[in-house]
């Protein structure tokens, strides 16, 4: 509840399949799961905001090097693929990439190798994702590239909404 407001936030952590096969496996399982849970909560009369880590850049404007990474995990085909069905057939809207446009980034997640920040060769891995509800209320995004803490490789994402 914002000033009278009601507006559910959900929290989002998609595991990383980088580390191994068996790591991959448990990311699809949670793809699989998470699908149809989060097309019925976008049927929510309620405006909602899901964000987080998605740990998929979903398209080569949200990836640095994207032939170069074409076989990496959280760029791979299907998991791009399982990405662009939550936006286009569970029917959530990237609220970032409408605001950015048609645009390079904007990156939310450097590897600590390689002066990877300090080049701004990023991956787009973390979302804010609205139903049509919470669409209608976005006012701005932002992706604070210079407020990341040192404890984190990522940038704090976040929207302002109009209630």
């Amino acid at each position: 509840d914002v000033d009278g407001q009601a507006i559910d936030a959900v929290s989002v952590y998609l595991p990383s399949g980088s580390s191994s096969e068996a790591r991959q496996a448990i990311k699809e399982a949670w793809m699989e799961d998470f699908f149809p849970w989060a097309a019925k909560l976008k049927q929510s009369r309620l405006p909602v905001v899901m964000g987080g880590d998605f740990n998929i850049a979903h398209t080569e404007q949200d990836i640095w090097n994207p032939k170069g990474n074409a076989k990496n995990s959280g760029f791979l085909p299907h998991e791009r693929a399982w990405f662009g069905a939550v936006l286009n057939q569970a029917g959530w809207a990237d609220v970032i990439r409408h605001e950015a446009g048609d645009n390079q980034g904007p990156y939310s997640w450097w590897s600590n190798r390689g002066r990877a920040r300090e080049l701004d060769r990023g991956w787009r891995i973390d979302y804010l994702l609205a139903n049509r509800p919470a669409a209608r209320k976005v006012a701005a995004t932002h992706t604070d590239r210079d407020a990341m803490l040192a404890c984190s490789d990522h940038a704090p994402v976040s929207v302002d909404l109009s209630l």
